[in-house]
């Protein structure tokens, strides 16, 4: 996105956590606080990337005194969202984050990326405790079963609308897909993941009903792996997650890495063209899936007489 409007000091921080935030960040709703003050924009909506959907953040800077970090206007789902307040005593985290604040320093343009980093940790971290205090038997079991895992997420969601769920995010795979594509060209780590949504159970229902189950992936490793194309392993009665994710994740293996050998079959083959065809006009260059070539044709025209 364009960071032109912003003062040099917010635009070196937006910059710079764009850039170097570990996933994909967007920034929307862009705007200048003061009538009076022309000093350019000071305050927009961060989508930070949370178990696969977003959250968004009013991140709201004050141009005139650029000595004071920015207030954070969390999403009204998460009123009780409270990171200055987590703990009853203050630790190592409470310390860092009370820091990052206290010196704050707004000619450093890596400052923004350590707040935004520090409260995700702490909004990962009160959405597992909401978790666990969900009253249901099934998602104890399945927390307990899963804690180890690295990288999970998980969150809890509820409207006057509908009833109340459990989303959980999990990273799928231990394998390196950037670093098996040659000359690829993706800035952030490719994953893929499974969405696994709870309804929370009600202590009459005899019966749990299956989690809804859903593959999703990063938006660059479609032009490698088509995710909607994949067949889930059918969720059996009285399965959880510990058992049912190492037949999805050995099945997934294998077709990944068929995807990736076929990137070699597809450029041997786009060769062998050349001296038919010639070069490609346009190809893709990285996972090979497109090639396009032009064709000259030349039409003699004959006078036959009868």
């Amino acid at each position: 996105m364009s960071l032109d409007g912003f003062p040099p000091f917010i635009s070196a921080q937006l910059h710079y956590l764009i850039n170097h935030f570990p996933d994909k960040i967007k920034v929307e709703q862009v705007l200048s606080g003061g009538k009076t003050y022309t000093g350019g924009l000071d305050r927009f909506t961060l989508l930070i990337p949370y178990c696969l959907d977003y959250i968004k953040w009013d991140i709201i800077y004050n141009a005139e005194f650029p000595l004071a970090p920015p207030d954070i206007i969390f999403g009204t789902e998460d009123e009780d969202f409270h990171p200055l307040h987590m703990t009853g005593r203050v630790g190592e985290g409470d310390l860092k984050f009370r820091n990052i604040l206290s010196d704050w320093n707004y000619k450093d343009p890596t400052r923004l990326l350590a707040l935004i980093q520090e409260l995700r940790d702490r909004y990962m971290a009160y959405q597992k405790k909401r978790v666990g205090e969900v009253d249901d038997d099934r998602l104890t079991f399945e927390i307990s079963t899963i804690c180890s895992r690295e990288g999970i997420e998980m969150q809890i969601s509820s409207g006057a609308e509908k009833p109340e769920e459990v989303k959980f995010a999990v990273p799928l795979m231990d394998m390196n897909i950037n670093k098996m594509v040659h000359g690829c060209p993706w800035r952030h780590p490719q994953k893929i993941y499974l969405q696994v949504i709870y309804p929370v159970g009600k202590k009459y229902a005899s019966t749990p009903s299956a989690p809804r189950l859903k593959l999703m992936s990063t938006t660059e490793l479609r032009a490698l792996f088509t995710i909607e194309d994949v067949k889930l392993p059918s969720w059996l009665d009285g399965m959880c997650m510990a058992e049912y994710l190492p037949h999805l994740e050995e099945s997934l293996q294998k077709q990944v890495l068929e995807a990736v050998s076929l990137i070699d079959i597809r450029r041997h083959f786009i060769e062998a063209l050349a001296p038919l065809l010639g070069r490609p006009l346009e190809a893709d260059p990285v996972c090979t899936s497109l090639a396009i070539y032009l064709f000259i044709l030349s039409i003699s025209l004959f006078n036959i007489d009868c």
